[in-house]
């Protein structure tokens, strides 16, 4: 019995011992790194195809970044979703092309939209796997509170809310350049903590110390988290223009700044694969690195290479949106791979929720997840086709090695002189008449067009850009997309006025803009009055021209006054008009003078405004109202788009 009793007490301790190591186990795998590995998104701004070793780069070393195409996946045709600053960002962090989540182009100091809070972003969506999350870097998808990282998903975020560019000097760090004052109207260049302002950029050397900064910011997330998994997102400042580097890198490449400052992001990478090592967690993170756009060429000795490919930043041919990419998860990654296959920058979000099992967004995304290709899975190609979005205009679509360039005007840099030591030579523009097919398999420059002997290739091509013009619009064809989300807002509510012309006839001489053209010409006698937000629905905007506004009463009445609205908002290259001139007529033939309005259109003014031009008619009987309204032409000498079509937005035209 005392044995047997003995025996007992043994069995249950054993049991104890059993059951404590299986809840031990079990709470081990509720945390465990192996399911919830880690993320670090390494970002580049404006980094070419070929400023990597591993990609080409032959006149500075590349250590770091090329150990991680050594111990991982090198990718050789993986896009941004556009070659432009926030429309790139917006397409990485939501897995959309930018066109279905509103972003379009590179969004200035003075825009009042920015990342909407319905979309769901990366750092959102692992959220719901207990992900710490954190960005240090360049933000740019909206600077107000409401836009910030810290309302979308991030835990913490200390960086530049836009492009280093967007400040009020010019790219060398001076206030004067060769032509003079251009970029005084812009505002102090601030630095983030939070939703917080910390410091302002004011010179070169405190852009300098960016890439330390974030790279310190970096390494301190890690270490604080390396015992739960972790987003970390690094979008750098540079290798965009005004560049800079620290002290440390100053002069160490003997090939210029240029190659110092990409020394110093090489360096910057293997700090953080360093922290991952000394950490234990190197093995259980997924390191992706890649840029948001191609180099900016017209910047000469401060700009990259997209060697071999065609152009750079702002153009859809290659060598804006391709970028070079590298992947590396050890175990997971085969070392020394390379993926030929189309991937891009809206693919990884999916890929990331398909690796974590965290829930993708509900609205619907573009990206595919690309874990088979990371798994080097034999025939994986879960992205066929690509579509080169800019600016709202379907420029060119890719299916296998076949892409179809279509008619549109855009940004070339042939046969330009660049600029040199932080200026900017001259940008060009290049004209495509007709439809161009390219072999990107054996023609990666984009050189022979081979539209003419492929007809049945450019007629297929044809039918899927369809299906996206469908889905996402395109400016070049006046196409509206049925899928098109709006961007986050910050407006001021529309006002409702008595407008003795709403309802009326009214014909307008001018073509509005694509995406400010309203409900068309009765915008502007419908009896609402819009707000500064230029895209909310209510201004017609003109570019280049002058316009024409013709309004038929359908009968004689006695008018008090007409008020002609107009906005200004330099900064966006909008002006009020140069002229005014106002006439009046009752049978709609026989017109007199009533008013007319001289302005000093490109004197430089520091805030946009909306400007009621208020006209007394003193009872006047009329039938025939005609405003004509001079464009200022193109931006002053002053002007950061000085010699640029001027835009000239008008709104309600009321009649009391």
């Amino acid at each position: 019995m005392k044995n047997k009793s003995f025996f007992c007490l043994w069995i249950g301790i054993v049991l104890m011992i059993f059951l404590f190591g299986c809840q031990t186990e079990n709470k081990e795998k509720n945390t465990n790194p192996e399911q919830n590995p880690n993320i670090v998104l390494i970002f580049i701004d404006d980094m070419g195809y070929a400023d990597v070793g591993c990609f080409g780069a032959t006149k500075y070393q590349t250590p770091n970044i090329n150990r991680l195409a050594d111990e991982g996946m090198l990718f050789s045709n993986f896009y941004a979703s556009q070659a432009v600053c926030s429309a790139s960002r917006a397409s990485l962090l939501t897995g959309c092309y930018a066109e279905r989540v509103g972003i379009s182009g590179a969004l200035m100091p003075w825009s009042k939209i920015g990342l909407n809070s319905e979309e769901t972003s990366i750092a959102e969506m692992l959220k719901e796997k207990n992900y710490a999350t954190a960005i240090f870097g360049k933000w740019h998808l909206g600077h107000q509170k409401q836009f910030l990282p810290l309302q979308h998903g991030f835990d913490e975020y200390v960086g530049l809310p836009y492009s280093n560019d967007m400040w009020p000097v010019d790219y060398d760090g001076m206030p004067l350049n060769k032509k003079g004052k251009r970029k005084s109207n812009y505002p102090p260049l601030r630095l983030y903590d939070g939703n917080e302002v910390i410091d302002t950029i004011k010179n070169l050397q405190d852009q300098a110390n960016l890439t330390t900064l974030y790279t310190q910011k970096a390494v301190e997330f890690i270490k604080n988290h390396k015992n739960e998994p972790f987003f970390l997102y690094l979008p750098h400042t540079m290798v965009h223009v005004p560049i800079a580097v620290s002290d440390k890198f100053k002069n160490k490449s003997g090939q210029g700044l240029f190659a110092d400052v990409m020394m110093e992001l090489d360096w910057s990478v293997g700090e953080i694969l360093k922290t991952l090592k000394e950490n234990n967690i190197d093995e259980n993170t997924l390191v992706i690195f890649t840029s948001d756009n191609g180099p900016w060429l017209n910047y000469g000795n401060h700009a990259g290479s997209a060697l071999p490919l065609r152009e750079g930043k702002g153009c859809m041919w290659e060598g804006g949106p391709r970028v070079s990419t590298l992947m590396r998860w050890p175990n997971k990654i085969p070392t020394a791979s390379i993926c030929n296959q189309i991937a891009s920058t809206i693919d990884i979000l999916p890929t990331i929720s398909a690796i974590t099992g965290a829930p993708l967004p509900e609205k619907k995304i573009d990206g595919v997840s690309i874990l088979s290709l990371l798994q080097d899975k034999k025939d994986a190609n879960p992205r066929n086709i690509f579509y080169y979005y800019y600016g709202k205009k379907l420029i060119a679509v890719r299916e296998g090695k076949w892409k179809l360039v279509f008619p549109h005007t855009g940004r070339s840099y042939q046969d330009l002189e660049p600029g040199e030591d932080g200026f900017p030579g001259p940008t060009g523009l290049l004209t495509v008449h007709q439809a161009e097919l390219y072999d990107l398999e054996n023609d990666i420059s984009e050189s022979k067009n081979l539209s003419a002997q492929y007809p049945q290739i450019v007629e297929g091509l044809e039918r899927i850009a369809d299906s996206a013009r469908h889905e996402l619009g395109d400016k070049l064809q006046n196409i509206k997309g049925k899928a098109v989300r709006k961007p986050g807002l910050i407006t001021s509510p529309k006002t409702i006025v008595n407008n003795l012309a709403k309802g009326k006839k009214i014909t307008i001489n001018g073509e509005a803009g694509f995406e400010y053209a309203g409900q068309g010409d009765k915008t502007l006698i419908n009896g609402i009055i819009g707000s500064s937000y230029i895209s909310d629905g209510e201004w017609l905007g003109f570019q280049g021209q002058d316009i024409e506004i013709n309004i038929d009463l359908k009968k004689t009445i006695a008018v008090k006054q007409m008020v002609c609205r107009f906005l200004e908002n330099q900064g966006a290259w909008i002006f009020k008009p140069e002229k005014i001139e106002i006439f009046s007529s009752k049978d709609g033939i026989h017109y007199q003078n009533i008013k007319t309005i001289e302005t000093n259109a490109a004197q430089k003014q520091e805030t946009d405004k909306i400007i009621d031009y208020i006209i007394p008619l003193h009872h006047q009987e009329v039938r025939y109202l005609k405003i004509k309204a001079k464009n200022a032409g193109a931006c002053p000498t002053w002007h950061s788009g000085a010699g640029g079509k001027t835009w000239l937005f008008t709104d309600e035209i009321i009649i009391k």
